[in-house]
């Protein structure tokens, strides 16, 4: 490929091929799918502590318990 070809004269060509298009297409999918519920995991850590926060100012052992668990649980999901 000639080096004085812009970006959409590459993706023109490589339009050509649709089989690469599909597999470009379910690549994207996935790592969507993969960041999204990433960020989710992050923002329901970032829920879990508050919660425990809470739990712990009101002194509720059971909720401080069963929310701590869930947060250990989500954290090795993560590594």
């Amino acid at each position: 490929m000639d080096k004085n070809n812009s970006y959409a004269d590459f993706s023109s060509a490589a339009g050509s091929n649709p089989v690469v298009n599909d597999s470009e297409k379910l690549l994207n999918e996935i790592y969507v799918d993969l960041f999204l519920n990433r960020l989710q995991r992050l923002h329901r850590i970032e829920q879990l502590r508050e919660f425990i926060d809470q739990a712990l100012d009101e002194r509720n052992e059971e909720a401080f318990y069963k929310y701590v668990e869930e947060l250990i649980e989500l954290q090795d999901s993560l590594n």
